[in-house]
């Protein structure tokens, strides 16, 4: 879709991100906007320490916790840049 990593990622208090991107795309994400359900491999994200433990994997090119939980680098830079995620020409995010 976008074809953009995530290149740097710091931890912010109140389960923010502060993202940046391959091409240079700088954003704080609220992950409460992005993750919508702390369940399953996503629950141990509502810990802030654990939380903090957030790490780039530039194999995958975005964020990964210890547990393997990790997100999506088209829908984060979808929220950080407003650019909506198109399907088969129809509109699934933003």
């Amino acid at each position: 879709m976008f074809n953009v990593d995530v290149s740097k990622a710091h931890p912010l208090p109140g389960r923010r991100l502060h993202l940046i991107f391959s091409d240079g795309v700088e954003a704080v994400l609220e992950l409460d906007s992005v993750v919508r359900r702390y369940e399953g491999v996503f629950a141990p994200l509502k810990d802030d320490e654990y939380f903090q433990q957030v790490r780039v994997d530039h194999e995958l090119g975005t964020v990964v916790w210890p547990n393997g939980a990790d997100l999506c680098p088209d829908v984060l830079y979808s929220h950080a840049t407003g650019q909506p995620i198109v399907v088969h020409g129809e509109r699934v995010l933003n």
